[in-house]
């Protein structure tokens, strides 16, 4: 029961900081390419699916809150009136990634949610 308690704070504390650190950088440009949302959605896929693979749904779904709860809260205006995801009639280069980084995030979840299940057994060696 304890490493049940254990892992779903872990798995809440890594969806905050995948969430935190991708919210701050999702709107990375480099060349011209939109490098921060990709690389932002590819850590959260990778979450998602280790989470998975770790202890299930249990842990999938916490990873998720945790992510959801991040960059819900740091999408909010600051006090000075900043935003980390801006409004995409903002009129800003690549405003569109705001929108991709905080539904894709979530469809991500949900997708690592729908994975096969074999994907994620361990795999028994066969007896001789």
């Amino acid at each position: 029961m304890r490493a049940v308690v254990v892992r779903t704070v872990l798995a809440v504390l890594l969806g905050a900081v995948m969430g935190a650190l991708g919210t701050a950088t999702h709107r990375t440009v480099w060349h011209e390419l939109p490098l921060g949302v990709v690389v932002a959605l590819a850590l959260t896929a990778s979450t998602a699916v280790l989470c998975r693979a770790w202890s299930g749904y249990g842990t999938l779904l916490a990873a998720g809150v945790g992510w959801v709860a991040a960059v819900q809260v740091l999408a909010l205006p600051g006090r000075g009136g900043d935003v980390l995801v801006p409004d995409p009639a903002a009129g800003l280069p690549f405003g569109w990634a705001g929108l991709l980084w905080s539904y894709g995030g979530v469809l991500l979840f949900a997708v690592a949610a729908f994975l096969p299940r074999r994907w994620f057994a361990e795999a028994v060696p066969e007896a001789d």
